[in-house]
Protein backbone atom coordinates (compact mmCIF):
# COMPACT_ATOMS: atom_id res chain seq x y z
CA UNK A 1 0.00 0.00 0.00
CA UNK A 2 1.43 3.35 -0.99
CA UNK A 3 -1.00 5.61 0.91
CA UNK A 4 -2.60 4.51 4.15
CA UNK A 5 -5.10 7.29 4.94
CA UNK A 6 -6.13 10.90 4.44
CA UNK A 7 -4.66 13.24 7.05
CA UNK A 8 -6.04 16.66 6.09
CA UNK A 9 -8.41 18.10 3.51
CA UNK A 10 -8.12 21.83 2.78
CA UNK A 11 -11.40 23.73 2.94
CA UNK A 12 -11.14 27.22 1.42
CA UNK A 13 -12.71 29.96 3.55
CA UNK A 14 -12.69 33.74 3.35
CA UNK A 15 -12.50 34.33 7.12
CA UNK A 16 -10.91 31.82 9.48
CA UNK A 17 -12.62 33.19 12.60
CA UNK A 18 -16.06 32.92 10.96
CA UNK A 19 -15.17 29.43 9.74
CA UNK A 20 -14.01 28.41 13.21
CA UNK A 21 -17.30 29.63 14.69
CA UNK A 22 -19.29 27.64 12.12
CA UNK A 23 -17.35 24.38 12.34
CA UNK A 24 -17.09 24.35 16.14
CA UNK A 25 -20.28 26.18 17.12
CA UNK A 26 -22.68 24.72 14.57
CA UNK A 27 -21.17 21.36 13.60
CA UNK A 28 -19.57 20.62 16.97
CA UNK A 29 -16.07 19.96 15.61
CA UNK A 30 -13.06 20.39 17.88
CA UNK A 31 -9.98 22.50 17.19
CA UNK A 32 -6.94 20.32 16.48
CA UNK A 33 -4.39 23.04 15.65
CA UNK A 34 -4.45 26.82 15.67
CA UNK A 35 -0.93 28.06 15.08
CA UNK A 36 0.86 30.86 13.26
CA UNK A 37 2.04 29.77 9.84
CA UNK A 38 4.22 31.61 7.29
CA UNK A 39 1.17 32.32 5.10
CA UNK A 40 -1.14 33.19 8.01
CA UNK A 41 -2.67 30.65 10.36
CA UNK A 42 -2.71 26.83 10.34
CA UNK A 43 -6.20 26.09 11.66
CA UNK A 44 -7.53 22.54 11.64
CA UNK A 45 -10.77 21.12 12.99
CA UNK A 46 -12.35 17.67 13.12
CA UNK A 47 -15.17 15.71 14.68
CA UNK A 48 -14.14 14.34 18.07
CA UNK A 49 -12.05 11.21 17.65
CA UNK A 50 -11.71 11.54 13.86
CA UNK A 51 -8.40 10.61 12.25
CA UNK A 52 -8.69 13.17 9.42
CA UNK A 53 -8.89 16.93 9.83
CA UNK A 54 -10.15 19.89 7.83
CA UNK A 55 -7.69 22.73 7.26
CA UNK A 56 -9.64 26.02 7.20
CA UNK A 57 -7.44 27.96 4.78
CA UNK A 58 -7.90 31.61 3.86
CA UNK A 59 -4.52 32.30 2.28
CA UNK A 60 -5.42 31.09 -1.25
CA UNK A 61 -7.63 33.91 -2.59
CA UNK A 62 -8.11 32.14 -5.93
CA UNK A 63 -9.23 28.84 -4.38
CA UNK A 64 -12.73 27.82 -5.35
CA UNK A 65 -14.92 25.87 -2.95
CA UNK A 66 -13.84 22.24 -2.74
CA UNK A 67 -17.04 20.98 -4.30
CA UNK A 68 -18.11 18.54 -1.65
CA UNK A 69 -17.21 16.25 1.20
CA UNK A 70 -19.12 13.23 2.42
CA UNK A 71 -19.48 13.03 6.20
CA UNK A 72 -21.12 10.49 8.48
CA UNK A 73 -23.40 11.17 11.46
CA UNK A 74 -25.30 8.92 13.86
CA UNK A 75 -28.47 11.06 13.64
CA UNK A 76 -29.01 13.25 10.58
CA UNK A 77 -32.40 14.42 11.96
CA UNK A 78 -30.62 15.96 14.97
CA UNK A 79 -28.02 17.54 12.69
CA UNK A 80 -30.76 19.00 10.47
CA UNK A 81 -32.43 20.49 13.55
CA UNK A 82 -29.14 22.03 14.70
CA UNK A 83 -28.46 23.48 11.25
CA UNK A 84 -31.97 24.97 11.24
CA UNK A 85 -31.42 26.51 14.68
CA UNK A 86 -28.37 28.30 13.26
CA UNK A 87 -30.13 29.41 10.07
CA UNK A 88 -28.17 27.06 7.81
CA UNK A 89 -30.14 26.05 4.73
CA UNK A 90 -30.20 22.32 4.10
CA UNK A 91 -31.97 19.65 2.09
CA UNK A 92 -33.33 16.60 3.85
CA UNK A 93 -32.87 14.42 5.64
CA UNK A 94 -34.21 12.21 2.89
CA UNK A 95 -34.38 8.45 2.61
CA UNK A 96 -32.09 7.14 -0.11
CA UNK A 97 -31.44 3.54 -1.20
CA UNK A 98 -28.26 3.62 0.94
CA UNK A 99 -29.89 5.26 3.99
CA UNK A 100 -30.79 8.74 5.26
CA UNK A 101 -28.94 11.67 3.75
CA UNK A 102 -28.68 15.40 4.48
CA UNK A 103 -27.19 18.11 2.23
CA UNK A 104 -25.88 21.53 3.30
CA UNK A 105 -23.21 24.11 2.49
CA UNK A 106 -20.97 26.06 4.83
CA UNK A 107 -20.99 29.88 4.71
CA UNK A 108 -18.14 29.77 2.17
CA UNK A 109 -19.88 27.64 -0.48
CA UNK A 110 -18.34 24.27 0.38
CA UNK A 111 -20.95 21.52 -0.04
CA UNK A 112 -21.43 18.58 2.32
CA UNK A 113 -23.35 15.33 2.10
CA UNK A 114 -24.04 13.68 5.45
CA UNK A 115 -25.09 10.05 5.51
CA UNK A 116 -26.51 8.47 8.63
CA UNK A 117 -24.26 5.78 10.16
Amino acid sequence: MLISHIVTVTVPVTDQDDALAFYTGVLGFEVRTDNPFPMGRWLTVAPEGAASTLLLASWFPSMAPIGGLVLSAPDVEALAARLGEHGVAHEGPADQPWGKQLLFSDPFGNAFVVSQE
